[in-house]
């Protein structure tokens, strides 16, 4: 197993520690929850970078990491997305909730992108994964405005954020 697989398998195993610590931090409004929470994303988000680096650079590709490297992003995506969308009663982050219509943007893409990938295999056996530059453009416009509410920062940028986020999502 390359370095670079052994990195994205470590982003997903930090993803529900994430989820975890965001979830605790919604129900206790604890402040080193949220901190352990934005290290743990930062860890995760910074570390896509270094198995896509190493895949490249160091001459690691393989099969399983074409698969696992998406599975890794759109788990972390997903979880933040969706624990950033739920409305409390008194919610601790000023971005949040993330309206819904950005999650099911984002989740009806992937959905639209698994389905067809599906088809695709199952009519020809063979499916070569080969992201778009705006596939990636739109993933980190998601982490951003992950980290956006993670750090309490303005909701109207995050709404921006979400906007551009979704309009690039749906291009792709």
């Amino acid at each position: 197993m390359t370095t670079a697989n052994k990195v994205t398998i470590g982003r997903i195993i930090l993803v529900p520690f994430f989820a975890v610590q965001l979830t605790y931090y919604f129900l206790t409004e604890d402040e080193m929850y949220r901190f352990i929470a934005i290290a743990a994303f930062l860890i995760a988000t910074i570390s896509d970078g270094i198995d896509g680096w190493l895949a490249r650079h160091r001459n690691q590709r393989t099969q399983l990491g074409s698969y696992l490297d998406p599975i890794a992003d759109k788990l972390l995506l997903i979880s933040g997305l969706v624990l950033l969308s739920i409305e409390f009663d008194k919610s601790p982050f000023e971005g949040a909730p993330l309206p819904l219509w950005f999650i099911g943007t984002i989740l009806g893409r992937d959905i639209i992108v698994v389905t067809g990938s599906i088809l695709l295999f199952l009519a020809v056996g063979d499916v070569k994964v080969q992201p778009l530059i705006l596939s990636k453009i739109s993933s980190v416009l998601q982490m951003v405005c992950i980290g956006w509410v993670l750090f309490n920062c303005s909701p109207k940028i995050s709404m921006w954020l979400a906007v551009v986020a979704s309009i690039t999502a749906v291009i792709t």
